[in-house]
């Protein structure tokens, strides 16, 4: 049989795979992979202004085509930088295949030039990591690569790849079928655990759900909605979750946490069964773990045994993938339509709607509020922030919009490349990132990636001059001692100047400081062919409400101050 290259076989894993964007940066350990690249013409290269926004946007890419994302970055710093995108894919549970060059194997412990142990420090942020030490061992586990990343709780899965292993001869063939020993994710569902959390929810006086982002992972949404409607029980999302049911559903409450809806928090402490599906109950959500849904029975659907009970203890575990498990919570369901119970979270509600107060400035509401009216279909990404916490608040999502973002980790510098990753993705929908003066400058080298790839992206930055988030805890809990928050002080207005930025990379871009004008922006950004950014001049002391305090419980709200 004819023999090829490391290299070749590489090339011809990523076409066997569907593989048809791969977001590549060179180097020394990998310019033979990329001339091999370069002789084929499936898999179309994007050049990344840096891996760190790279790995970013090979993520967004995976959150919303439902395909892996693949990168391949060289030895040395350009693996390191790839840590922090990383642990977001890690948290977030996203599907990726990240390839990183490593020295020849004579020179590996050498203290080599560009020469890291990749595998060693990414080993507790990915869902698999390992060193190519053997060309025949290749095929096999470029093939695995791809099955763990997308299989049971998908996640990272990086491989390093020796120069010299990628030089040497060996089969040609490249594998069809997979089988780990020891890695057999279960999707099917237990029915007995099922038909019991099922007795329980037709038993329950005041049932939640409560719905994680491994609904929107399986793409369970309309199924999910389904079971909604036939049993007529309330929904709360975590900020994950959100888009799991259309946020203008009439059982929809909001969502639960940190910054959650107050009907949301208090509807969780007053539950007599919290049916969650699909969330790793965090900190974020719970508060202060003893006094979480303290009234309630909990049943948690989750395709990761290891997310079960880790945080809070459940009475009935049911390990199993989100979609299945809804389908066949069909099957048996019944209506559990408690009218006391829906009426008394109507009730919440109206003591505190999810609302900002009324100023004659700009406020974030305005801007998500028009967003909401102009765009019908979209994709919505944001960076990590007051801005974030705003979107996930105020954003409408319905089967024709998505919202993705850094949840687990939050990772400020997410939202321009995140949005670059969608676009190329999904090249016929409107792509929108919403992020901070703070997040937008962590990788706003990437304007320079949406120009030369002409993707018309519409760039919200909620400008206040501060690191908004911190602030606001510098605000309400350190004595208003804004140590290391301010970006710009008063004298320095537009600073960066974003308009000229934008357009200094062939962009278009518009400042509003007014709310007579945001309407007008976003209407001329939608007929734009290149990348918008559209600067928003808002208050600093806008802040985000209600707010859990440290160490507090769900009950334990800041409304306003």
């Amino acid at each position: 049989m004819r023999k090829i290259s490391g290299n070749k076989l590489l090339v011809k894993a990523l076409k066997e795979e569907g593989v048809d964007i791969l977001f590549g940066y060179p180097g020394a350990c990998t310019i033979d992979i990329s001339d091999e690249i370069y002789k084929q013409d499936y898999t179309k290269v994007v050049l990344p202004r840096q891996e760190v926004a790279l790995v970013h946007e090979a993520d967004a890419y995976a959150r919303t085509t439902g395909k892996v994302g693949v990168c391949l970055v060289t030895s040395g710093p350009g693996a390191t930088n790839l840590v922090t995108g990383l642990a977001t894919a890690n948290y977030d549970s996203v599907p990726l295949v990240c390839f990183t060059g490593q020295v020849s194997r004579h020179l590996i412990g050498n203290d080599a030039f560009q020469e890291v142990d990749i595998v060693g420090i990414t080993r507790s942020i990915t869902k698999y990591g390992v060193t190519v030490r053997k060309r025949e061992d290749l095929g096999r586990i470029l093939k695995e690569a791809f099955y763990i990343a997308r299989t049971g709780r998908p996640g990272p899965v990086l491989i390093d790849l020796p120069k010299d292993v990628m030089a040497e001869l060996g089969e040609a063939e490249y594998p069809t079928e997979v089988n780990i020993r020891g890695y057999k994710p279960n999707t099917s569902v237990h029915i007995g655990q099922l038909k019991r959390a099922i007795k329980m929810l037709e038993k329950a006086k005041k049932p939640l759900f409560l719905a994680g982002g491994g609904i929107n992972i399986a793409g369970a949404n309309a199924e999910f909605t389904k079971l909604v409607n036939q049993t007529q029980i309330p929904v709360i999302t975590t900020i994950m979750g959100k888009g799991a049911i259309p946020t203008n559903h009439p059982l929809y409450v909001g969502n639960v946490g940190m910054h959650g809806a107050y009907a949301a928090n208090t509807a969780v402490h007053n539950c007599d069964l919290l049916f969650s599906i699909g969330s790793r109950f965090n900190d974020r959500i719970t508060g202060k773990l003893h006094s979480f849904a303290p009234k309630a029975k909990i049943v948690h659907i989750d395709i990761d045994t290891s997310a079960i009970s880790r945080n809070v203890q459940v009475d009935i575990p049911i390990v199993a993938d989100a979609k299945e498990a809804i389908e066949k919570m069909l099957e048996y369901a019944v209506e559990n339509k408690r009218e006391g119970w829906i009426d008394d979270i109507e009730k919440y509600k109206a003591e505190h709607p999810l609302t900002m107060k009324e100023h004659p400035y700009l406020t974030p509401k305005d801007i998500i509020d028009e967003i909401n009216d102009i765009f019908d279909e979209a994709i919505i990404v944001t960076d990590v922030g007051q801005h974030q916490m705003f979107a996930s608040q105020f954003v409408e999502l319905t089967e024709k919009k998505q919202m993705i973002m850094s949840g687990g980790l939050g990772t400020m510098g997410y939202g321009l490349p995140g949005a670059i990753g969608a676009q190329i993705g999904n090249p016929d929908k409107t792509v929108i990132s919403i992020s901070g003066d703070g997040g937008f400058q962590m990788n706003s080298q990437e304007l320079a990636t949406a120009s030369i790839q002409e993707l018309p992206i519409i760039n919200c930055i909620f400008n206040n001059s501060v690191l908004g988030m911190v602030r606001q805890w510098q605000k309400l809990f350190y004595g208003k001692r804004y140590s290391m928050t301010t970006l710009c002080e008063e004298e320095c207005t537009y600073f960066p100047d974003f308009v000229k930025l934008a357009e200094s990379y062939g962009g278009m871009g518009i400042r509003v400081t007014k709310k007579e004008e945001v309407r007008e922006a976003f209407l001329k950004a939608r007929e734009s062919k290149v990348p918008v950014v559209i600067e928003f001049i808002i208050n600093p002391e806008d802040l985000v409400y209600p707010m859990i305090e440290p160490g507090g419980t769900l009950v334990d709200m800041i409304m306003d101050c």
